[in-house]
């Protein structure tokens, strides 16, 4: 099959190396500096420093080139690129041809989740998500992991699955486009809380009570968002969010350590290279609940530390409030 990735970032990159294993992969980036590098080093060394790529994976800068390449096509820009990135493609892609999502956010002022952003754009093509807990690192060293093709029609996910299923890159396919997609976008921002605990040195019980508190929360508007209860107990939910928020190499957690070490987020967004997708979220989040009123208040800290309303420490001072029964928000 001729797959087009588009997006050079790690986890593109990541998804263009293996399935260049089994097919035909262009992978699409606007920095020619790093198109070049993929094309004659074999290396991204930007995002993914260490590791050697597919001889077989190729490289562009030219848009039109990768879209009518593609019998499936792969989209893994930031979310705040996607809708133009989609208009770019649309007058070259081939009618019908699927298309999978790999960004983990919602779309500023629209609310809209990645896949709606895309049918809104390429209205006549069929629309998936893959998500779940992949560390695009641990990935490129060979380890194994697991993900989720999400779409309504499963004998589409099933042939989506078909593809990116490699060696012990473990592929899921899940109905619940809703939940899987949410639970990707709102676990950034249970990281960065996580991140602050871990950047003011607070123990492993404090962060596994944020994270648990956190996925109660996601759920409760995933779930009023016409999301799926299990969908969040899954690899999409649990899963995604166990290793964003333990992984090193999480950008969203990293976030939350600068930030829990004192620096603020303008000074965050100046160091890092690579787009953290929970500060945007956090925002989003905050939105969105007061429209489905639906009480968070873990992502609500960190929304405030996020816009500047407060600073990390105080995000923690809600420990103190004697809470209810653990069903209840709080």
């Amino acid at each position: 099959m001729r797959v087009a990735v588009l997006g050079g970032g790690s986890w593109g990159t990541t998804v263009a190396n293996l399935i260049a294993r089994r097919h035909d992969v262009l992978l699409w980036a606007r920095n020619p500096e790093s198109v070049a590098e993929i094309n004659e080093t074999h290396t991204n060394t930007t995002y993914l420093a260490g590791f050697t790529l597919s001889h077989d994976l190729r490289a562009t800068t030219d848009i039109e080139r990768a879209a009518a390449h593609a019998e499936l096509l792969i989209v893994g820009v930031p979310t705040s690129a996607m809708r133009s990135v989609a208009e770019l493609v649309k007058p070259t892609l081939a009618s019908m041809v699927p298309i999978v999502s790999l960004s983990k956010g919602l779309e500023a002022e629209s609310h809209l989740r990645m896949t709606e952003v895309l049918s809104d754009v390429l209205s006549e093509h069929p629309v998936a998500a893959l998500t779940g807990p992949n560390i695009a690192k641990e990935i490129m060293e060979g380890q194994a992991s697991a993900s989720v093709v999400a779409h309504p029609d499963l004998s589409i996910a099933r042939s989506i699955q078909h593809v990116l299923h490699q060696g012990v890159f473990r592929t899921y396919i899940n109905h619940d486009v809703i939940g899987c997609e949410l639970a990707g976008a709102l676990k950034n921002v249970v990281a960065i809380a996580t991140g602050i605990a871990q950047g003011l040195g607070i123990g492993v019980n404090t962060r596994a009570m944020v994270m648990t508190r956190g996925l109660a929360e996601l759920t409760r508007l995933g779930v009023a968002m016409g999301g799926e209860a299990a969908t969040f107990a899954g690899l999409a939910g649990m899963g995604d969010l166990s290793a964003t928020c333990m992984s090193p190499h999480s950008r969203n957690r990293t976030v939350g350590e600068m930030l829990g070490t004192g620096m603020t987020v303008a000074e965050i967004e100046d160091e890092m290279h690579m787009v953290a997708e929970g500060l945007k979220t956090a925002v989003i989040a905050h939105e969105l609940a007061e429209q489905h009123a639906a009480v968070m208040p873990v992502h609500e800290e960190i929304h405030r530390v996020v816009i500047g309303a407060q600073d990390a420490r105080t995000a923690y001072r809600g420990l103190t409030i004697e809470p209810g029964h653990e069903s209840e928000p709080g």
